[in-house]
């Protein structure tokens, strides 16, 4: 089973473009693939992006366990299924909110868990009203859930500050770099 690393925080905080550039430096680690009930966004791909599900089929399995860990966020379910931890070689970046980070420290407390913060809460309201692609209603969620999201920090041992990004990219690939088993040194001598 591979090593993992849980990189959280409220939505627009900068999660996706920080592990973006973090696999770009770590080619040994994997990103899970979610799966989720809301629609794709334009330019997604099922299976790349998300695995996009039906709310029967998520339900179906989450009765039968099929997800380590889950939550229903901005009106829809999202949740890691188990296999994207048997499919992953050596480390595993799974990009989830705060609800399934909580989930994931009970069934695997060995997993690494970094929380995403933002510079402050207004700076986060301005990346998520840029952003664009929500509702007036699915922007009032996501704040809400934001401030809840917020005021979760205080437990989790690692914090980065998305205020630079190149700092707070670096600052993760030090720590990722915990999960990732060394490499073999070559040509040592055997006894």
């Amino acid at each position: 089973m591979a090593s993992v690393l849980v990189v959280t925080g409220p939505s627009g905080v900068g999660k996706g473009t920080l592990i973006r550039d973090l696999l770009e430096r770590v080619p040994d680690l994997t990103l899970s693939v979610s799966a989720t009930t809301r629609p794709p966004r334009p330019g997604e791909v099922d299976g790349r992006d998300y695995h996009f599900l039906s709310e029967e089929e998520f339900e179906k399995r989450l009765v039968a366990g099929d997800f380590l860990e889950h939550a229903m966020y901005a009106g829809n379910h999202y949740g890691t299924p188990r296999s994207e931890i048997e499919r992953a070689s050596d480390g595993l970046v799974l990009e989830i909110e705060v609800e399934g980070a909580r989930q994931v420290r009970e069934r695997l407390p060995e997993a690494l868990q970094v929380f995403i913060a933002p510079p402050s809460p207004e700076a986060l309201r301005e990346r998520l009203t840029k952003r664009g692609t929500d509702s007036e209603e699915q922007m009032r969620r996501r704040l809400a859930r934001a401030e809840e999201e917020l005021a979760a920090r205080s437990e989790f041992k690692h914090v980065i500050v998305n205020d630079d990004l190149a700092k707070a990219v670096a600052e993760l690939e030090r720590l990722a770099a915990r999960i990732v088993e060394p490499p073999k040194s070559k040509g040592a001598p055997q006894k």
